[in-house]
Parts: C-alpha cells; structure tokens; sequence
C-alpha cells in the first residue's frame, strides 16, 4: 500500500486549515488518515505575524524512513520549517529540455540547410 504525506483541508470556506496526514495515496484528499502528523493554519490571528504550524518532527520523519513520498507542498512546507534539507531527495528536481537528443541532430542538420539559405540569397 503506497502511503504519501499530504494535505487534507478543513473547516469553512475563507477559514480553512490543513491538516499533515499519512494516508493511502489512492484514497481521496479528505478521507480517514493512518496517522495525523500536524496541523497548518495559513490564517493570521489579531496580532500574531506567523502562519501557525504544529506537527509531530519524529513522526514526520518515521513516516519518510519507511517510504512514504511527501506531496510537493507538503516538501515546501517542511523545507520552510527546517525538517527537510532543502537539497533533499524530494525536492523537485529542474531538468533540461525534454528532447536534447533530438534538437542536437536537428541542429546539425538545420546548419547546412541554414548556410544553403544564405548562399542562396546572396
């Protein structure tokens, strides 16, 4: 059974918060977790500056160690709170362009078609 780590939203609308859950990745967002890790609230309160997370880091961590995959803003969130590296094997990584092999040999090709057009014009 593949288990992620993601986000399941509550409460009401323009109020909600999330909840850090380990849960079957085929079952849907808001359906009964295995294990509830923590709790995110984007709101501000009256008077507070940060956004209010509360989660359990030794679960967080038992969690990854027997495989589970963290969702990509769920690695955001544990990058920003200092339990992941941000260089951590779950970070998203950037790739080159998708068909170098193919650019490569349409390059070459395009060079001698490009200097035939050249001549051509001349």
């Amino acid at each position: 059974m593949p288990v992620r780590l993601r986000m399941a939203m509550h409460g009401r609308r323009h109020n909600r918060i999330f909840h850090l859950v380990a849960i079957n990745q085929r079952t849907r967002r808001d359906a009964k977790p295995m294990e509830l890790l923590g709790i995110y609230d984007p709101a501000l309160k009256l008077g507070d500056t940060h956004k209010t997370v509360k989660w359990s880091v030794d679960r967080i961590k038992y969690w990854l160690g027997v495989g589970a995959l963290p969702s990509k803003s769920v690695v955001k969130l544990l990058e920003r709170g200092g339990v992941l590296p941000p260089d951590s094997k779950y970070h998203p990584k950037v790739s080159g362009p998708k068909f170098g092999t193919e650019s490569s040999k349409d390059s070459s090709s395009g060079s001698t078609s490009s200097s035939e057009m050249t001549s051509a014009t001349s």
